[in-house]
């Protein structure tokens, strides 16, 4: 599990928090909350999850014989 939780923290420090300044807490805290659930949880595409989205994932283990 370390290493999952440093990956993701890894990831979001490189393809987003270094990217841009804040002027608020609250703007970041609202920009962090879009990344994991907009980019990170939707879009990207996963080691563990062979290189898929999380979406293409899911399709996948609900029709094995198809390929999302």
């Amino acid at each position: 599990m370390l290493k999952v939780s440093q990956s993701f923290w890894s990831s979001m420090q490189i393809e987003f928090l270094n990217r841009k300044r804040w002027k608020t807490r609250s703007d970041l805290a609202n920009a962090i909350f879009d990344y994991i659930e907009i980019i990170y949880n939707r879009q990207r595409r996963h080691s563990g999850l062979e290189y898929r989205t999380p979406i293409e994932h899911e399709l996948h283990c609900q029709n094995p014989s198809q390929t999302a």
